[in-house]
């Protein structure tokens, strides 16, 4: 399981201004988990195109919500949004928990999911996340190991429902961030990598986790903005900042969501064409900066109103939301290219 140092509650000052929760209580029992979701059921989905949800948030007037009449479908896992309120130490979620929905809801989906409103139909499924704590402990690995492979089958049976039941032959995009993207990784492994739905794959936006150049066989890294069929990958970090114990080293995929390759070329904050971060009303134009660096992608400090109190040199909970206009549009740019190659003679 890949590890990721990230500061707890660094959504705080960010993004979903929570506290941090209790840690789970003992090993991982297989008899206590939460009832397993039925994805027949809308409940179970954060985001569904005929349903009114976060993912069809529009930041301002001038954006559409082009879900109604998208030929593409969007396939998004959310991130890590369960810390264990006071008196719940399971080692998963349950997909009922209110809470914990809530957070996911008025966070991810609405933060990240929704720019993909712009480009096709959101499915987004609520899946018996793993607690936060798996990606800290050390010697409950094999609760954490097995907590999000629990995850990981929810997640799985959420897309084989919506494979089934939903996609009748569209492309699709996949997006995911953080926990989301550790199983995003397995669902195109899985789903994809080699399988004839590979030629379904628009494009993979596998945000917030170190994800290999080579980690799949045959579907490969993106190094420009039009490319299909390929993915993408970045973990955001302060400008000069040198992480510690996490995976580094040119071996792992990063791609500057500014110019859309995997150099290590600056991209300047001109480039940036809009950050979203709280509240959800105005983009902020020329927000941050861009650069591939070993491993990570970094950033000079996001300008927003109250910046000043974000002194983190970790900006995992804005890897997307510092390039929220650019992911938007980028993911419309390659769709219309997958769009243009199929209709060619």
């Amino acid at each position: 399981m890949a590890k990721w140092h990230l500061p707890i509650c660094l959504g705080i000052l960010f993004l979903l201004n929570q506290s941090c929760g209790s840690l789970p209580k003992g090993a991982f029992d297989a008899a206590l988990v939460p009832a397993v979701p039925d994805y027949s059921d809308t409940a179970n989905w954060a985001a569904l195109p005929d349903k009114e949800d976060m993912a069809d948030a529009l930041l301002f007037d001038q954006l559409t919500d082009r879900q109604p009449d998208s030929p593409i479908d969007v396939f998004y896992i959310h991130p890590t949004s369960y810390f264990g309120q006071k008196g719940s130490h399971n080692w998963n979620a349950a997909t009922d928990n209110a809470e914990v929905n809530a957070r996911t809801d008025q966070g991810a989906i609405q933060f990240q999911a929704s720019i993909f409103n712009g480009v096709g139909r959101v499915y987004a499924p609520r899946y018996r996340q793993g607690h936060i704590h798996l990606y800290f402990t050390k010697k409950d690995s094999l609760s954490a190991q097995r907590a999000l492979d629990l995850a990981y089958e929810d997640v799985r049976r959420a897309f084989l429902y919506y494979w089934k039941h939903h996609n009748a032959g569209r492309p699709v995009i996949l997006a995911s961030h953080s926990q989301g993207t550790n199983h995003a990784e397995r669902l195109i492994r899985e789903f994809f990598d080699g399988q004839p739905a590979q030629q379904q794959l628009v494009a993979a936006y596998l945000v917030g986790m170190p994800i290999r150049k080579d980690a799949f066989a045959n579907i490969p890294p993106c190094d420009s903005a039009e490319q299909t069929g390929c993915f993408m990958s970045w973990r955001t970090f302060k400008q000069g900042h040198e992480p510690k114990h996490i995976p580094l080293g040119d071996d792992i995929l990063v791609t500057n969501p500014l110019n859309w390759t995997i150099l290590n070329t600056y991209a300047p904050k001109s480039l940036n064409k809009g950050a979203v971060l709280p509240p959800f009303d105005e983009p902020y134009i020329h927000a941050s900066d861009a650069q591939v660096q070993e491993g990570i992608l970094w950033a000079s400090k996001p300008r927003f109103k109250g910046s000043w109190l974000f002194n983190r040199k970790n900006y995992h909970i804005g890897d997307y939301n510092i390039y929220y206009m650019n992911v938007r549009e980028n993911a419309q740019v390659r769709a219309a290219a997958y769009l243009g190659q199929r209709s060619s003679p």
